[in-house]
């Protein structure tokens, strides 16, 4: 009878037991899960970033700005766009007026309307590049390349760049994009089409020089010509006022003469005596 009273109340105290622990149990669980909603009910947005909040497939009609905001836990998402100025490098080939193979490296910048971000997210998605972006982009580049003879768009680089430029912010969303820049970093064409253009400027440069060369060599023949006309101009001039006047021989003598009479005369002429000078 001892035993049986003493494995009732054994049996008691398991069952106390086992309600408590799964009484503990529960109130941990209901903890647990209190913690996380309050938790989840909170979203925090970033500097530079916009946030859209979307119930259960619902998106808002709203951007949500950085900062700290709440939510319906567990059902609402906050789903983040980055509203800072954003770089895309890539690469594309086109052809040129002439029919080239170009390959263009280039870069584009941008930025995302920040009041207007949940409208991108529900009617464009996440990936608004590949779908918005991208194929306009590839779109203007080869209509603007192909208005292009390939050596001129080397040298009219700068008016290609603000043709796309133009292209690209007349055709982009202006409800979702801004600020939109394009810039060249490298026009590229084939080996032999380099070489020809290379050889091509030597040889202007050559014909450049020679055709320099040909008006030097002209001009400094037509120099000449004129110094011995005028030197012939002034012996004809010189020949008649001499053959006028006589006297100007002698005259001429006497302004040449240095002094000095010669010793001797050859031939038959009357010598000359030097006339001595005094010291």
């Amino acid at each position: 009878m001892l035993f049986h009273i003493i494995y009732l109340q054994i049996q008691k105290q398991k069952k106390m037991e086992t309600k408590n622990i799964i009484k503990y149990s529960v109130l941990g669980v209901v903890a647990l899960i209190a913690v996380c909603c309050i938790f989840s009910s909170f979203f925090v947005i970033d500097a530079g970033y916009r946030g859209v909040k979307s119930t259960l497939g619902t998106v808002e009609e709203y951007s949500y700005q950085n900062g700290v905001g709440f939510k319906a836990p567990f059902i609402t998402k906050v789903i983040e766009f980055d509203v800072r100025t954003k770089k895309m490098n890539e690469k594309t080939s086109c052809y040129t007026a002439d029919m080239q193979t170009a390959e263009i490296d280039y870069t584009v910048t941008y930025n995302l309307k920040g009041d207007n971000v949940h409208m991108l997210y529900t009617q464009v998605g996440q990936d608004y590049e590949a779908k918005k972006i991208v194929p306009i982009l590839n779109d203007v580049i080869k209509s603007t390349i192909g208005q292009w003879q390939a050596q001129e768009l080397v040298s009219n680089r700068d008016s290609a760049r603000i043709s796309v430029t133009a292209g690209l912010q007349q055709k982009l969303d202006s409800r979702y994009f801004e600020n939109v820049s394009f810039q060249f970093n490298n026009i590229d064409y084939s080996d032999a089409f380099e070489k020809s253009i290379e050889a091509k400027v030597i040889a202007g440069q050559q014909a450049e020089k020679a055709i320099n060369d040909t008006k030097r060599i002209e001009q400094e023949a037509h120099q000449k010509v004129i110094a011995a006309e005028a030197d012939a101009k002034a012996m004809t001039i010189k020949a008649e006022a001499l053959a006028k006047n006589k006297g100007l021989t002698e005259y001429e003598a006497v302004q040449k003469w240095d002094g000095k009479l010669p010793t001797y005369m050859f031939g038959g002429s009357v010598p000359m005596i030097q006339v001595p000078t005094g010291k």
